[in-house]
C-alpha cells in the first residue's frame, strides 16, 4: 500500500511537473509583438463593453495609458510630420507628440463605444526587415471581419506599434499625405489646432454618451 501511494504520489508531481514546464516553454514561445497588439485589443473590448456606461470620458481615461504604451509615437512623429519635424524646437515636438497621443486615444475611446459581441483574432505574424507585422481580425456577431495588419518596431522599451492597416488603409500613409500639407497651409500652429480640434469633435460627438 506505502509503495503504491509513493507511486501514485510521483506519478503526480511528475504531472504537475510537465505542465509548469509545458507553461514555461509556452511563455518563452510568446511573441513579444504579438502580446503588445493582443494587450490593445484586449482593452479595445474591454472599451466597447463599458460603452454608454463608463461614458467618453470613462473610456478616454482607459485607453489613453494603453494607447501610450503601445505606440511607438516618436517614431511616428517623424514619419507624419516630414522634414519639418527636425526643424522643429524640443518644446514644439513635445506640443506635437502630447496633441497627437490625445487625438489617437480620442479615436479609439470614440469609435469603440458598444459591444455587441465582437471579438479580435490574430492570425499570423512574421518578420519584415527589422520590423514584425501581426495581421489580425475583427469579427463582429454577423461574422463580418474587418482586417488590422500592424507594423512594430522593437525600441528600448519594447516592441511598439508604427502603424496600423485597417481593411487596406494605411493610417500612416493618410496621415503623412495631410500633416505637412496643413504645415504647408497653415503652419506647425495650424497643425497643433487641427489635432486639437480633431480630439474635441471626438468629445462632441460623443456628447450624450
Amino acid at each position: 500500500m506505502k509503495h503504491g501511494a509513493r507511486q501514485r504520489r510521483s506519478g503526480w508531481w511528475l504531472a504537475v511537473a510537465g505542465l509548469c514546464l509545458a507553461s514555461a516553454l509556452a511563455r518563452g514561445g510568446e511573441d513579444p509583438a504579438v502580446a503588445v497588439v493582443e494587450r490593445l485589443h484586449a482593452s479595445l473590448i474591454e472599451s466597447m463593453r463599458r460603452g454608454p456606461e463608463a461614458g467618453y470620458p470613462g473610456r478616454l481615461a482607459l485607453m489613453t495609458p494603453v494607447v501610450a504604451a503601445s505606440f511607438d509615437f516618436p517614431t511616428i512623429a517623424r514619419i507624419v510630420v516630414g522634414r519639418t519635424w527636425k526643424d522643429l524646437s524640443p518644446g514644439e515636438q513635445a506640443q506635437f507628440l502630447q496633441a497627437f497621443e490625445q487625438l489617437s486615444a480620442a479615436t479609439y475611446a470614440a469609435r469603440f463605444d458598444a459591444y455587441d459581441g465582437e471579438t479580435f483574432r490574430t492570425l499570423d505574424s512574421s518578420e519584415q526587415r527589422d520590423a514584425r507585422v501581426v495581421k489580425t481580425e475583427l469579427v463582429k456577431a454577423d461574422g463580418e471581419t474587418v482586417s488590422f495588419v500592424y507594423l512594430l518596431r522593437e525600441t528600448d522599451t519594447g516592441w511598439k506599434i508604427v502603424n496600423v492597416v485597417a481593411d487596406g488603409v494605411s493610417d500612416l500613409s493618410l496621415k503623412r499625405a495631410e500633416y505637412p500639407a496643413v504645415i504647408r497651409e497653415a503652419g506647425f500652429a495650424g497643425l497643433l489646432e487641427k489635432l486639437a480640434e480633431q480630439s474635441a469633435r471626438y468629445a462632441e460627438s460623443a456628447g450624450g454618451d
